[in-house]
Parts: structure tokens; C-alpha cells; sequence
């Protein structure tokens, strides 16, 4: 038996009318932009992040330096155009300038053969399902692990961008003579704290940086003086037995010479003794705000390791595409 709808029922139909074609348009929206998420690929792929970690234990326990050079490349991918995969596409006839070619990441930048490993792999056994993007992050996440005991679960569901432009590395990732003025600002355009740039920072304790990168500090510091003040002349002297003054020759020298292949917290106790490579490690202490946090850092190592995740977590969200946007590549190396 139907009934009439009294006046005063009449308003909340037409509420909810109105609610329901708000929420159906809005659905595309929501459908096209979702949110990362931990264990994205639980039912799409579960077993992804374990074939990922299992590559990188393999090539990290071949050589510890594949692992530091996958979490700086987590870094230089985040850094620019947002966590995209876009570091790892090759220079073609179409576009022969790539973020690979830019002068931050040619010649130093590496680990690429572990990420097309872990990228075969995962395509053998879930063909078009998960992106470079995410191989990336959770490579840096487990190389953190093996080589720090650093733990942490990170959110997934990147899509990977199709764009790649070697004058963009030049433009958003930092080179180690910024001042800290210049490093907050850097890391503030991505949405990142002061806190996430000192403690990301931490991650110059593993890993080796070519001699060009800070001989300045050395050879040629200013128009008075040859050498960096701010540097221990005992490091400084023997930095300069590895690093020659004049010739072609570039050698490496690790960034951290106490514990060169572990994610620890020395990388903290080398800036408070000056005793660290680049101008931009150096400069944290020019603050009471990073110095502090500097101390924290050196004399809690746990506290540094669970913010070191936290913060991988935080620059793993830097304008990230998701849902309907980029795509999931075939080949890391080139867009489908």
C-alpha cells in the first residue's frame, strides 16, 4: 500500500537526492587520486615485496655499496617529478637527455641492474601489476634493513610517469654545497621538514662520493683560503692521500670511514667531529635547531633509526601518481 510524502519529508528527500549526485560525481575523483596504502599488492600480487627483498639481500650481500646506491636512488627519484621511476628511464633517439644523463646522477648514480632484477622477476610471476615506482621504494626500504636494521612497512601503489628530464635533476636535488638555508628550502618544496632532512641526511654514512664532489673543500676552498676551516685537518689530510689536487683522475672515497657499509648513526658523530665530505653535511651545525637534532641523532640510535624509516615513509609520498595516472611498465628502462 503506498503512501503521499508529507511536507515536511519533502526537504530531506531532496538532501539526499543532492547527497547521492554529489557523491556519484565525485566518485571519479576519488577512484582516479587513492591514497598509498601498506600491502597495495596483497591480493594483486602478495608475494611482490618478498621476491623484491629476496634481489636485494642477494646484491647487497655481493657488494653492501648496490645497497647504498638503491636508497640514494629512491632519493634522486622522489626528488624529482615525485616518486615516478622516472631516474630509471634510458636516453632513447626520441629523448636522448634523461634523468640518468643529468650531471647528479652520470656517472654515480647506481643499483639499476638490482631494479631491473627485481622488476623480471615480479613480471615473471604477475605480468603488468606492479610499478617501478614501488620496486624502487621497497629496494630502499630492505637495503635499509640489511645494511642498518632500519624497519619499516611502506605504502604502496605508484604508478610510474612516462617523463624524464636530465635539466630537472639540476633544478630540484640538492648538490652538497648547499647551506642549510638552501637544504630547508630544497626539502620544504617536497613537502619535507627540517627533521626529514636531517635525518635523511644520516643515510651519508654508507655509500662512496667521487673526489670532485667536495675536493673544493680541500684544494680550493675560497680566495684566502685553500682549505675548508670547518673540516679536521686530520680528515682533511687524509682525504687529500686519496683525492689528487690536478690530473683526470677522480677516485672515490667512502663517506663515512668508520663504518663504511652500515646504516648507523656514526654519520651524526662525523659531523659533531667535522670530520664528514660535503659542505651540505657540514652545514647542520650552523642552526641550534639542526644541531640539535644532530645531537639527538648521535647519542640515540635508536630513536634516529625509527625516524629514518619514518621519513622514507614521508619522502615516498612526494607527488606521487596513483590510480589512473602514468602507468605500470613493461621494462623499467623505457615507457610501454
Amino acid at each position: 500500500m503506498s503512501r503521499s510524502v508529507g511536507r515536511a519529508e519533502v526537504p530531506l528527500l531532496f538532501s539526499c537526492l543532492v547527497f547521492a549526485i554529489a557523491f556519484q560525481a565525485m566518485l571519479p575523483l576519488i577512484s582516479a587520486n587513492p591514497p598509498l596504502q601498506v600491502g597495495f599488492y596483497k591480493y594483486k600480487c602478495p608475494k611482490a615485496e618478498k621476491i623484491v627483498r629476496k634481489v636485494v639481500q642477494k646484491a647487497v650481500a655481493q657488494n653492501p655499496g648496490i645497497g647504498a646506491g638503491v636508497i640514494r636512488m629512491f632519493f634522486h627519484d622522489c626528488f624529482v617529478r615525485g616518486c615516478d621511476a622516472s631516474v630509471l628511464l634510458d636516453p632513447t633517439p626520441a629523448n636522448p637527455n634523461t634523468e640518468k644523463t643529468g650531471p647528479p646522477n652520470n656517472p654515480s648514480l647506481r643499483g639499476f641492474e638490482v631494479i631491473d632484477d627485481a622488476k623480471a622477476a615480479v613480471e615473471r610471476h604477475c605480468p603488468g601489476t606492479v610499478s617501478c615506482a614501488d620496486i624502487i621504494a621497497f629496494a630502499a626500504r630492505d637495503a635499509a634493513d640489511f645494511l642498518g636494521v632500519v624497519r619499516y612497512s611502506i605504502p604502496s601503489g605508484r604508478r610510474d610517469g612516462r617523463i624524464s628530464v636530465a635539466n630537472e635533476t639540476i633544478q630540484n636535488l640538492p648538490p652538497p654545497i648547499f647551506n642549510l638555508t638552501q637544504l630547508k628550502a630544497s626539502f620544504a618544496s617536497k613537502g619535507l621538514s627540517v627533521d626529514d632532512l636531517v635525518t635523511l641526511s644520516g643515510a651519508h654514512s654508507i655509500g662512496r662520493s667521487l673526489c670532485s664532489s667536495f675536493s673544493r673543500r680541500l684544494f680550493n676552498f675560497s680566495a684566502t683560503q685553500k682549505q675548508d676551516p670547518s673540516m679536521d685537518p686530520s680528515f682533511a689530510a687524509f682525504l687529500k692521500t686519496r683525492c689528487p689536487s690536478t690530473g683526470s683522475l677522480d677516485p672515490t672515497v667512502d663517506q663515512d670511514i668508520v663504518t663504511p657499509n652500515k646504516l648507523d648513526n656514526q654519520y651524526y658523530k662525523n659531523v659533531n667531529a667535522h670530520k664528514v665530505l660535503f659542505s651540505s653535511d657540514q652545514t647542520l651545525l650552523t642552526s641550534g635547531e639542526t644541531a640539535a637534532l644532530v645531537a639527538t641523532n648521535a647519542k640515540r640510535p635508536g630513536t634516529w633509526q625509527f625516524k629514518f624509516g619514518a621519513s622514507m615513509i614521508n619522502m615516498g609520498n612526494v607527488e606521487v601518481l596513483t590510480g589512473n595516472q602514468g602507468e605500470i611498465r613493461k621494462s623499467c628502462r623505457f615507457v610501454n
